[in-house]
């Protein structure tokens, strides 16, 4: 799978990231990551369940991933930070 299927969730409203999977699955995507970290994880699951429940419905969710990401920290040199992801795999069937 490319990187140009894949939607990064940030700080946007939860609309705009669900147009560009609408535009993924239109332009004939099979398979597109709905990625997010930190405060967005509940973003990007929102936008997956509006995806889902309202524009979509044939859309699955084949995977969920998490894990955690070391960034070094903004405050202290030398010092990292732990920030939490989410990978969601949506499948159009």
């Amino acid at each position: 799978m490319s990187e140009s299927n894949s939607v990064l969730v940030g700080q946007k409203p939860a609309m705009n990231y669900v147009l560009a999977c609408i535009t993924l699955f239109h332009s004939g995507a099979k398979e597109i990551n709905v990625k997010a970290r930190g405060r967005a994880i509940s973003r990007a699951v929102d936008v997956v369940e509006i995806l889902r429940r309202r524009f979509l419905p044939d859309v699955k969710i084949k995977s969920v991933g998490i894990g955690t990401q070391q960034l070094p920290a903004t405050n202290q040199p030398g010092a990292t930070t732990n920030v939490s992801t989410i990978e969601i795999v949506l499948t159009k069937g």
